[in-house]
C-alpha cells in the first residue's frame, strides 16, 4: 500500500475507534504501531514506542502538569475557590443576573487556581447551582452558566490544555501560559455582559437578590487573597522570569499546602484524594501523550503530514479563507471527540499550514484552546454539560444542552474578536519578550 494512503487509513481508523468509544490513548496508540509495523517492521516499531514512552515521562518540563493540577486540589482543600465565590456574590448578587455573573467570575478564580475545566465545572456547580435555583432562577441559566464558564479553565491560566498545547507544538510553555490570561478574563467578561442584558431582557429568569452592605463587600475582599497571592507567583513569575512554568508550578502548589494547612482545611483524607487524583490524571495524560507521539510518527513517516501541508498551502485563498475553514474542523470535531482528542490529533497537521500562512502559533494556540473549550459544551458528548448533570441531576439534560447555548454563541463571537483583533492575545506575550 501506498505510504499516504496508508496514513489517510490510519487517521481513518483512529476516529472510528474513538468514535466507538476507545480511549484516546490506546486508538492513536494502537494505530500508530500498526502503522509503524507495516512501514518499518518490528523492531523498528518497537523501537519507537520505547523511545518515545522514554521521552515523555523524563521530559522534565512535563513536571509542570502534576504540578498544577495537585496545586488546584490544594486550593479547592483551603477554600479558596468557595471564599472567592462569596466575594463576587456580595459585590454582584444585587445585579440582574448576578449570582450568575458572579459563578462566571467565581469559574475564572477557580481557573487561577487549577487547570482542569471538568473540576470548575464540579466544585462551582456544588455550590452555586442550588443557591441560584434557591433564588428563583431558570434551572436550565443556573447549569448553563456552570457548564460553560467551567471551561475558562482551558484557557486561564495555569492550563493543563494550553501546557499540552504547547508540548506537541514546541513552544514556549511560559509565553503560552501567559498568552491566554487577557484572552480569558476577556471570556469571563463578555458572559457576563450577555448575562446581564439577557436577565434585564427577562428578569424571570434571573430575580435580583438583596444588596449586600458596602462594609461587608469590603470586607469580604479578604476572601480574594489567596487566590491572589497564587496568580501573582505564577504570571508574575513567569512574566519577569524568574520561574520557568515547572518552577511557578512547585512554588504556587507549596503555596496552596501551606494556605490549606495553615487555614486547618487539609485533612490527611483530603491529602491522600489529592496525590492519588493528581496521579490518575497525570497518568491519563501522559497515556494520551505517548499514543498520540506514536501515531504521529507513523504519519510523518508515511509522508502525510506533508502531503496535507502541501495541498493546504497551494490552496490560491486567502490565508483568512484557510484559517475559517480549520476553525469550522474544530467546530465539527468537537460534537464528537473530547477537547483533548480532537487537539492532540488535528495539531501536528494543522500548525505547520498556519505557520506556512504566516499566523503566530502563539496567538493561534490561544485560538485552538478557545474551540476545544467550545467542544466542551457541545452536544452530544459535552463534557462538562455530563459533569453539571452529575451534580444537579434532577435537572434534564437536554435543559443543561439549552443552558449553554447562549455562551456558544458569545464563544464564537470571542474567537471572531481574537481573530481581528490579535493584540488581545499577543500583548502580554509582546511586553514579557520586549523585557
Amino acid at each position: 500500500m501506498d505510504p499516504f494512503v496508508l496514513g489517510a487509513v490510519g487517521l481513518g481508523v483512529v476516529f472510528i475507534l474513538l468514535f466507538l468509544g476507545m480511549p484516546i490513548a490506546f486508538a492513536t496508540g494502537l494505530v500508530g504501531f500498526a502503522g509503524l509495523l507495516l512501514l518499518k517492521g518490528v523492531g523498528a516499531a518497537g523501537d519507537t514506542v520505547a523511545f518515545l514512552s522514554y521521552r515523555i515521562t523524563a521530559n522534565y518540563a512535563l513536571t509542570v502538569i502534576p504540578l498544577f493540577i495537585i496545586m488546584g486540589y490544594f486550593a479547592f482543600f483551603a477554600g479558596l475557590t468557595r471564599d472567592l465565590y462569596d466575594t463576587a456574590r456580595k459585590w454582584l448578587g444585587h445585579l440582574p443576573g448576578g449570582l450568575a455573573i458572579a459563578t462566571v467570575f467565581g469559574c475564572a478564580g477557580f481557573a487561577a487556581c487549577s487547570g482542569s475545566s471538568a473540576a470548575a465545572a464540579a466544585v462551582m456547580g456544588k455550590a452555586t447551582i442550588p443557591e441560584m435555583r434557591k433564588s428563583g432562577y431558570d434551572p436550565k441559566l443556573a447549569a448553563g452558566v456552570v457548564a460553560a464558564s467551567g471551561t475558562l479553565a482551558s484557557l486561564i491560566p495555569p492550563s493543563n490544555m494550553i501546557v499540552i498545547y504547547g508540548i506537541i507544538t514546541e513552544q514556549s510553555i511560559g509565553t503560552l501560559l501567559i498568552a491566554g490570561f487577557i484572552p480569558g478574563i476577556v471570556s469571563a467578561i463578555i458572559y457576563a455582559l450577555m448575562l446581564y442584558l439577557k436577565v434585564r431582557l427577562n428578569p424571570k429568569s434571573g430575580p435580583v437578590t438583596a444588596s449586600v452592605p458596602w462594609r461587608d463587600r469590603l470586607i469580604g475582599l479578604k476572601g480574594v487573597w489567596g487566590m491572589v497571592v497564587l496568580m501573582v507567583i505564577v504570571l508574575g513569575g513567569l512574566y519577569t522570569g524568574v520561574f520557568t512554568p515547572s518552577e511557578a508550578g512547585g512554588v504556587a502548589a507549596f503555596g496552596a499546602f501551606v494556605m490549606a494547612v495553615a487555614m486547618r482545611r487539609l485533612t490527611w483524607a483530603n491529602l491522600k484524594e489529592s496525590l492519588l487524583e493528581t496521579g490518575k490524571t497525570t497518568a491519563m495524560i501522559f497515556a494520551v501523550l505517548i499514543g498520540v507521539l506514536v501515531l504521529l510518527r507513523f504519519f510523518t513517516l508515511s509522508g502525510f503530514t506533508e502531503a496535507i501541508v502541501n495541498y493546504a498551502l497551494g490552496l490560491q485563498v486567502p490565508p483568512l479563507l484557510v484559517l475559517i475553514g480549520i476553525i469550522a474542523v474544530y467546530a465539527i470535531l468537537g460534537t464528537f471527540m473530547t477537547a483533548l482528542g480532537t487537539m492532540m490529533i488535528t495539531l501536528p497537521l494543522v500548525l505547520p499550514v498556519i505557520i506556512g500562512l504566516g499566523y503566530n502559533p502563539i496567538w493561534f494556540g490561544i485560538i485552538v484552546i478557545k474551540m476545544v473549550e467550545i467542544a466542551l459544551i457541545t452536544p452530544p458528548v459535552g463534557v462538562n454539560v455530563y459533569v453539571v448533570k452529575g451534580v444537579a441531576p434532577d435537572i434534564p439534560l437536554e435543559d443543561i444542552f439549552k443552558g449553554t447555548f447562549p455562551f456558544l454563541a458569545m464563544d464564537f463571537l470571542t474567537v471572531a474578536l481574537f481573530i481581528a483583533v490579535p493584540q488581545i492575545i499577543m500583548w502580554l506575550p509582546n511586553m514579557m519578550m520586549a523585557n
